[in-house]
């Protein structure tokens, strides 16, 4: 395969190492607080740092400002890749995980803010392991991409397309990249910096504030214990309910709150849809909790909100077995997963813009079935849809079903139950992190074998480039010169 920039590509990627790097080096403090080695992580940073001098050594001359879309797609991809494989060195240097395969697992899950784990006595690790764990998902929330971005506008090339691959962000709100980009990080630390506060006020430690902050945000899921959320006061699971809802609503809208422009919040179809649905989830699974269990009320509808939000916002925080509840309602939180928050957030799954759009698609055939003559176009917040963008949805949401089939039928082959598979493979690709059975949102993939667990990492990253991306590097066209 030719490349056009390759140097250019390795300059990029080697900037992000850089930055990987530096975000280890936050870990070093945390290991000294709690008299800890530091050792685990002064060699991760020297690697990483190597690695990332190696890499901008052939590319320190490259010009950026001519990169292509197809070196766009690959640095993308490979940069997912790169620091996901990078992050175990903390993990194996440690000797937490010794596998390397599970520290890989560990690492995607965590940068891809999956929120998967292969580790079942969590409280056992170190601190520093821990803040990691939880950093790997406060990078990857909002994407490491993204901070890339902030550099990358000095070096005159242009960022909006790594911004809108990332995150799915349509809208041109600002003229310029680098503006968009550094509001939203300022956002994005406001509201971490918010719960962090808000946590600290109730029976969470700071150190566990931060880390639980970091997953909320970040829609991502580790915690700190073993049973996530469930051993924490009703006030404490409502901040994070509240806080999982906030951070799978889109930045889009966030932008515009910051820049007080009201009436484009208003308008916003998406945001609307999300709240409609999130509330209908939460009514529905309310009434099977509080029908169907001894639950009072009160307690029927905290962990219907919680599970609801937690399953939606493609978080994974628990504050209860939902393997536990009726059969309707564990299926139903099944079901869910595959409606993902809002287009433009830090969440995984097919997305409520995607869904909206297929829901008015589907009522215009339906009208053109009595009126076959009429001309209905599908609009969302005003602006008419294409009719590429309208295929380009179909196909998103075909090929996302297709692949999770694949996915699950792989993991059944090599062993794993089809309850289990079916769960794995739906909660990688949208990043939520529990599944089913053995592997819910009490258990973790301890018991998964070699093939299951590499089959979720590639689910991960797939699933949080949003398919196109990843499976665009493997295309004919993009290999042809």
């Amino acid at each position: 395969m030719k490349l056009i920039n390759p140097v250019s590509i390795i300059r990029i990627l080697g900037l992000i190492m850089l930055i990987e790097a530096v975000s280890m080096l936050t870990c070093i403090p945390v290991a000294l607080i709690y008299d800890e080695s530091v050792w685990p992580f002064v060699m991760s940073v020297m690697i990483s740092g190597l690695i990332a001098g190696l890499m901008r050594l052939p590319g320190r001359n490259a010009a950026l400002n001519n990169i292509s879309n197809r070196d766009t797609f690959l640095v993308v991809t490979l940069a997912w890749v790169l620091i996901s494989v990078t992050g175990t060195l903390p993990y194996m240097l440690s000797g937490t995980i010794t596998s390397f395969i599970n520290a890989l697992f560990e690492s995607t899950s965590g940068f891809t803010t999956t929120g998967a784990s292969i580790l079942t006595e969590v409280e056992n690790l170190p601190h520093s392991i821990l803040f990691w764990r939880s950093l790997t998902h406060w990078i990857g929330g909002i994407g490491i991409i993204v901070l890339v971005i902030l550099i990358l506008p000095s070096l005159r090339i242009t960022g909006y397309h790594l911004f809108s691959l990332e995150s799915s962000v349509k809208e041109k709100i600002h003229p310029r990249i680098k503006g968009v980009v550094t509001r939203i990080m300022l956002i994005y630390l406001g509201l971490t910096v918010t719960e962090i506060v808000f946590l600290s006020l109730g029976d969470m430690k700071l150190f566990d504030s931060i880390c639980h902050a970091f997953g909320t945000v970040a829609t991502g899921g580790f915690s700190t214990k073993n049973t996530s959320i469930a051993g924490y006061s009703v006030y404490t699971q409502y901040v994070v309910g509240v806080f999982m809802f906030l951070a799978a609503v889109s930045y889009v809208v966030y932008y515009h709150i910051f820049s007080r422009n009201f009436r484009k919040i208003l308008r916003n179809e998406e945001l609307w849809f999300y709240v409609f649905m999130v509330t209908a989830g939460v009514s529905f699974l309310t009434v099977i909790l509080y029908s169907g269990t001894q639950r009072n009320f009160e307690l029927s509808f905290r962990e219907a909100f919680f599970q609801v939000v937690s399953q939606i916002s493609c978080t994974g925080f628990a504050t209860t077995d939902y393997m536990a509840f009726p059969p309707l309602g564990w299926f139903f939180m099944f079901l869910i997963m595959f409606l993902g928050g809002s287009t433009g957030s830090t969440t995984g799954g097919i997305k409520m813009a995607r869904h909206l759009i297929a829901l008015k698609n589907l009522r215009n055939a339906f009208i053109k079935l009595h009126h076959p003559a009429a001309v209905i176009p599908v609009r969302l917040n005003g602006q008419r849809v294409t009719d590429d963008t309208l295929n380009q949805v179909v196909v998103f949401i075909f090929l996302y079903i297709l692949t999770f089939i694949a996915g699950s039928m792989i993991m059944q082959i090599s062993g794993i139950s089809t309850l289990e598979a079916s769960g794995a493979s739906a909660t990688s690709m949208a990043g939520i992190g529990p599944g089913l059975g053995a592997s819910g949102n009490m258990g973790n993939y301890a018991h998964f074998n070699p093939v299951a667990r590499i089959t979720m990492i590639l689910l991960m990253i797939a699933g949080r480039l949003e398919l196109f991306t990843a499976i665009t590097v493997f295309t004919r066209p993009f290999r042809r010169n």
